[in-house]
This record gives C-alpha cells, structure tokens and sequence, in this order.
C-alpha cells in the first residue's frame, strides 16, 4: 500500500474549498431522470449529457473530482476526445462507483446490502490503469418500525471496509458513503441516533480491516429529520447535530468529509453546509465540503432538456451552483 500517495491525493480532492460532482448515477437513475423531463433514454443521450457536464467552462474552479459512472469512463466527446482526457486537462481527479447496487437483505425485511465485492479486485487494476484514482460505494440504511437492525449495520460495516482495504491495495482512495436515508417520517435527533451507531460500526470494522484513515474520505449523510417528519429543524440546528455527532464518532485522522445531497432540495443543502462552517468551521479536524449529486446538476438537467440549443445555459447553471457549494465551504454563501 502505497499510504503516501494515497494521502495525496486525498488532500488532492479535499483542497482549495472545492468539493465532488457526483456525476455516477446508474443507468435506471439517469434514464428516470430523462424520462420525467422528455430526454430520451438512450446511451447517445446519456453521453451528450455527461459530454455538457465535463466541458462546462470553470468547473474545475470548484469541483476537484468528478465520481463517474463505469459507462462514462469509455464515452468520448463528438470530437473523439475522452471524458477522462478532458477531466485530467481540467485538473478534475476521476473517480469511479464500483458498488453493484443495493439488493434486499436476506432475513431482514426491509433493511438492504450492497453488492459488488465479487470480481472487484481485478476491475479496481483496471480502473486505476485508465487513470481513476479514486473509487465510491454506496450503503443505505433505512429507519422504519424495528429498523436498521444492528445486523445490518454490521455487514454493510463490514462490506464496506473490504471494498476500501481493496481500493487502497491498488492505490485508489476509496469514498466510504454509508447512507442513512431521508424517507419516513423519523425526527432530527433519531437520525443522529442512527448515524451516530452507523459511523462507529464503519469505523471500527475499517480500523480491523487495517484501512488507512488518511487515505479515505468519508461521504455520508447531513443528520436532518426525515423529508415526511412533521418538525423540519432549521439550518443552525442542523449543522449542530451534524457536527456534534461527528465530533464523537469521526475519527480526526479520517482524509476529508464530502456529504452526500440526499434528496435536499438544492439550496437547503448548500445553506447547510455554509452553516456548519460558520459556526463551527474552528472546530472540525477534517475538511469538511460536499459530493453532491441532484444538487448540482438537476437545475442545469432541467434547463438542457436534450436540446443543443440549451447546452450553454445549462452549463451555465451547473458552474453557478457548483460555485455556490464552494462559497458554503468557505461560509460565504448568499442565497440563490
């Protein structure tokens, strides 16, 4: 294991209050989306639409990595160019998502697994000879009546600490994002609840599992109340259960935390993220910034619609509200 160069890269994508785009959904998600605005649900398509997303001008004024998605490794531009020519000439480090998706848990109604460890050896040397130097797998825990069991937070615990030993064994940095969903209708403090037991089983079992902290970045979730929850705490109460909770259970030496979106809607998240910095931007160990998704990019997805006519001004809008998560990380985002 090379840790040096783990630790570099990691500082790498932490740097300069830029964050990630995570632009890695899979192919049902991308085509879902392009369903609901009249985008038809091609490769064609899907490549026109990571090509509008990795030529956008200034990006790589505020975003460091790009998390991609296995079919946009391979895609070129209309010119021949590959994606990943373009995101190295930008200085953007690509990442990859390596995990197979979220399958039901046997036993466990309900609660979920994530798979993808079989094989993953052999297609983490691959990704890293195209040049990824970093890679992501998702968990998602669910809070319902009787759930997340602690059998499940172990083995996706587990799951995730094998697929990060394997990511740095070849010299990737891997994104730790264990997920504790918004559906339902739980309470602010109930999700800290289970993040809180979530991120101290992650941590124990990579600590096992002799995974470099240094050398990985955590992704996981803001600690909010449930999209359903009648209580919808605002932005300062927020950004204190987040940090406090994390202040108890993150270790200090962890490389960096980039949170997930969600499913916020896209201002709430940047207002969040601003929040915890400006309050508590003396305090945190880690960098802290984002690696978001929808919150990026589903205001300029709603402006291209599949239309060349649309391309400039969806790029436009993707570098804005990319601009605006780096403002957040700086505390000095204004609404918008």
């Amino acid at each position: 294991m090379d840790i040096h160069g783990l630790k570099n890269i990691a500082q790498r994508l932490m740097a300069d209050d830029k964050g990630l785009l995570a632009m890695d959904e899979s192919l049902a998600t991308c085509n879902k989306r392009f369903k609901a605005l009249g985008i038809p649900e091609t490769e064609e398509f899907r490549r026109k639409y990571r090509q509008l997303i990795v030529t956008t001008p200034l990006l790589e004024e505020s975003i460091s990595g790009a998390i991609l998605f296995d079919e946009t490794v391979y895609q070129k531009t209309e010119d021949g160019v590959s994606f990943l020519s373009l995101l190295e000439h930008k200085g953007i480090i690509a990442g990859i998502k390596v995990d197979e998706g979220a399958v039901a848990l046997a036993g466990f109604l309900g609660e979920k697994i994530t798979e993808g460890l079989d094989g993953l050896r052999n297609r983490l040397e691959v990704y890293y000879s195209l040049g990824i130097r970093f890679a992501k797998w998702r968990a998602v825990i669910k809070i319902d009546e009787g759930i997340p069991t602690k059998a499940c937070i172990k083995v996706n615990a587990v799951t995730l600490a094998r697929y990060a030993a394997l990511c740095q064994e070849v010299g990737l940095v891997p994104i730790i994002e264990p997920e504790v969903l918004m559906d339902g209708e739980h309470t602010l403090g109930k999700c800290e609840e289970v993040t809180s037991l979530v991120l101290k089983e992650v941590f124990n079992e990579l600590y096992e599992q002799r995974v470099c902290l240094e050398g990985m970045i955590l992704k996981p979730n803001m600690v909010v109340p449930s999209l359903e929850c009648k209580v919808q705490n605002d932005v300062e109460a927020v950004a204190e259960a987040t940090i406090s909770c994390f202040l108890r259970v993150v270790p200090a030496a962890v490389g960096g935390v980039a949170f997930l979106s969600g499913g916020q809607p896209y201002e709430l998240a940047s207002k969040r993220l601003n929040m915890m910095h400006l309050r508590f931007g003396q305090l945190m160990p880690w960098p802290l910034t984002f690696s978001f998704s929808r919150a990026i990019q589903q205001p300029a997805l709603d402006i291209w619609k599949g239309q060349d006519q649309n391309v400039k001004a969806a790029q436009e809008m993707l570098a804005f509200r990319a601009s605006c998560n780096s403002a957040a990380r700086r505390a000095a985002y204004k609404n918008a």
